[in-house]
């Protein structure tokens, strides 16, 4: 392992018990372990919320850059309308 620091932190006793019964069913080897792999953990769920995010902006900027005109609340009503009988429709006509 490359070089490591020792920190210090602070737990729920709750948050212990769980590590420490989780290092004691062989889980994991060590406490460090289990805090290694939460730590990897966020990691990459943060990793996944920026790619989420940059999908989301993207979109954003896709509709911002979008040249055709925008709607207004009753173009959109009436689309809503209109994909709402054509769902009811489909429904009925899958149905045994």
């Amino acid at each position: 392992m490359p070089s490591a620091e020792k920190i210090s932190i602070t737990m729920t006793p709750e948050q212990l018990r769980v590590v420490r019964e989780s290092v004691a069913a062989g889980e994991y080897a060590s406490t460090s372990e289990v805090l290694r792999a939460a730590v990897r953990l966020w990691q990459r769920q943060r990793q996944e919320d920026a790619e989420r995010l940059d999908v989301i902006r993207a979109r954003i900027r896709r509709s911002l850059d979008d040249p055709r005109p925008d709607l207004t609340g009753e173009d959109v009503r009436a689309r809503l309308k209109a994909l709402h009988a054509e769902t009811v429709e489909a429904q009925r006509n899958e149905a045994p």
